[in-house]
C-alpha cells in the first residue's frame, strides 16, 4: 500500500500501471540536454510512460539545472513522465535533493554498507523522501560493477538477494525494490548475463505487489532476456548504453567534423532511435 503522501507520485502511478499492464517502462539516464529531449521526443512519439534518471554527479555537475530541465520538459509532455535519482550514495545529498530538487523518486542506495546499517539508513532515508512526497527505491543484496560517478563495488562482493531480504527490505516503507540475481553494472563479458530467473520468481511471490520490481544492470541484454525479465513482473527497466550507444558512437565519429549545432541535432536522432526500440521491446509503447 502506498504511502498516504504518495497518492499522486508520478513513478509510483507510472510503475503501478506498467505492473498491472504486464509491460516494463524505461528509465534511461540522462547525461545532458539533449538526452532530454531525445527521451521526451521518442515517448511522445511512442506514446509510451517514461522515466528520466538522473546519476547524483547530475546534481553536482549542474547545481541541479540538468534535473530542473528535465522535470519542466516532463511537465510539458503530453505522455506522464517522472524524474528519478538513480544510486543516491550520500546522505546529505539525498536530503539535498529531497528538499530542494524536485524529484519524483530516489534511489537509496545504502548497499555499500552492511546488511543492519543499510537497512536502518535506508528506513530513515525513505521516512524522509515520504515525507516530501517521494517515492523511494532500494537495493537488497549487492548489485556488482561501477557505473559513471557511482561508488565501485569492485572491492565488496556482489551478494545475491535473499528472501529474507525481501521481507527486511519491504519493512523499511521503500516502494521500489532492485534485486540482484545475476545482474550487474557496467559490462557482462563474453559470456554476457548469467541470470538467477527462479531466484527472481521467488523474489516477486515474496513481494507480492507490495512493492515494484526494478531491473538494474541492462547493458548489452538481448531483446529475449529484457521480455523474459518482463515477463517475470520486473516494471522498472534502468538502461545507460542500451539506448545511448549510437550517441556515444555518433559523437566520437562526427565531432570533428560537423557543426556544435548539427552534433547535437543528429546526436538527438540517434538516441530517439535507441529509445524507441526498446520502448517497443519493453511493451510500453501506446500504454500512455
Amino acid at each position: 500500500m502506498a504511502h498516504p503522501n504518495l497518492k499522486n507520485n508520478k513513478t509510483v502511478k507510472i510503475l503501478e500501471a506498467a505492473e498491472k499492464g504486464g509491460y516494463g517502462v524505461i528509465a534511461a539516464i540522462a547525461y545532458n540536454i539533449e538526452h532530454i529531449i531525445a527521451f521526451v521526443r521518442a515517448a511522445e512519439q511512442k506514446r509510451s510512460p517514461l522515466i528520466i534518471q538522473v546519476f547524483p554527479w547530475a546534481i553536482t555537475f549542474s547545481n541541479g539545472l540538468l534535473i530542473r530541465a528535465a522535470a519542466d520538459a516532463a511537465s510539458r509532455a503530453s505522455i506522464p513522465i517522472a524524474i528519478h535519482l538513480d544510486h543516491a550514495q550520500d546522505e546529505a545529498l539525498i536530503r539535498h535533493a529531497a528538499d530542494t530538487l524536485p524529484f519524483d523518486s530516489i534511489m537509496v542506495d545504502m548497499s555499500h554498507h552492511e546488511k543492519a546499517e543499510n537497512l536502518a539508513k535506508t528506513r530513515e532515508l525513505v521516512a524522509y523522501c515520504h515525507e516530501r512526497g517521494i517515492s523511494t527505491e532500494a537495493e537488497p543484496g549487492r548489485i556488482e560493477g561501477g557505473e559513471d560517478g557511482i561508488a565501485d563495488t569492485v572491492d565488496l562482493e556482489g551478494v545475491m538477494t535473499t528472501p529474507e531480504e525481501i521481507e527486511e527490505f519491504v519493512d523499511t516503507g521503500v516502494d521500489f525494490l532492485a534485486p540482484a540475481f545475476g545482474n550487474v553494472h557496467g559490462e557482462y563479458g563474453s559470456r554476457g548475463p548469467q541470470l538467477d530467473f527462479d531466484r527472481l520468481d521467488t523474489i516477486r511471490e515474496l513481494a507480492n505487489k507490495r512493492v515494484r520490481i526494478v531491473l538494474h544492470g541492462t547493458n548489452g541484454f538481448s531483446e529475449q532476456t529484457m521480455r523474459d525479465c518482463i515477463k517475470r513482473g520486473v516494471s522498472k527497466i534502468n538502461v545507460n548504453k542500451l539506448v545511448l550507444d549510437d550517441y556515444l558512437e555518433h559523437l566520437k565519429r562526427e565531432a570533428p567534423r560537423l557543426s556544435l549545432t548539427q552534433l547535437m541535432e543528429e546526436g538527438v536522432e540517434e538516441t530517439v532511435r535507441l529509445m524507441e526500440w526498446q520502448m517497443d521491446v519493453c511493451y510500453s509503447a501506446g500504454k500512455a
